[in-house]
């Protein structure tokens, strides 16, 4: 790429040729915002295992993040490994990231079995984007006292039925595929409801996925 250009490729494939050595040689700054840690499904195109001294690294995910129990995990590793990482309720894009304030990527979801990429060098859209990434940031909780909070416990049938009231399945359909009867479902949604202090059934899907309880 040459100076202050814009470029969109499509698939990861492309991505690597036209751009991955801006993400690779990251020197002091690396910076990523996405909802969640299944993105990229190329190796390649991942920052090297052997970073700069004194580059700064700050991960910003969601709570989908956390939903996963080996994406929960490889975020501790990473915290440990001197990572900085914080978790965001607000919804973040696919996937941004700045490097060195020199180049960015804004990842879209996938079309077609294939992901299309925004790739910039030009520096007033990359001070944009990096003051929008430092607010949310600030605003955002460290990944150890987002895991600190009293979340609530919700089992594997609770889980289930939240994941049908995000989906919008009737009462019926959901007590059907969950395999309890509709009375035991309607009193457990009441429950839920309770304990996720949720006014209604839409809203309790919405906080359960907010807080990570459902994917």
């Amino acid at each position: 790429m040459t100076a202050e250009q814009v470029i969109t490729v499509r698939g990861e494939e492309e991505l690597i040729r036209r751009a991955a050595h801006l993400i690779t040689c990251a020197k002091s700054e690396f910076l990523c915002a996405a909802t969640d840690l299944g993105t990229w499904s190329h190796p390649r195109i991942r920052p090297a295992r052997t970073p700069a001294p004194d580059l700064r690294v700050r991960k910003l995910y969601t709570p989908a993040a956390l939903a996963d129990p080996r994406q929960r995990q490889h975020l501790l590793a990473i915290a440990d490994a001197g990572v900085q990482v914080r978790i965001c309720v607000a919804a973040l894009p696919h996937e941004t990231i700045i490097v060195d304030r020199r180049a960015m990527i804004l990842a879209g979801a996938t079309s077609a079995g294939e992901r299309e990429f925004t790739v910039t060098t030009t520096p007033a859209l990359i001070d944009g984007v990096h003051a929008l990434f430092d607010a949310t940031w600030h605003a955002a909780t460290t990944l150890t006292d987002f895991l600190r909070q009293d979340l609530p416990q919700i089992d594997q049938t609770g889980a289930s039925i939240l994941e049908a009231l995000a989906t919008g399945l009737t009462d019926e359909a959901a007590a059907r595929r969950i395999g309890i009867s509709l009375r035991t479902y309607r009193r457990r949604v009441a429950e839920l409801m309770t304990l996720l202090q949720a006014r209604s059934r839409f809203q309790a899907g919405a906080r359960a996925g907010e807080l990570g309880l459902i994917r």
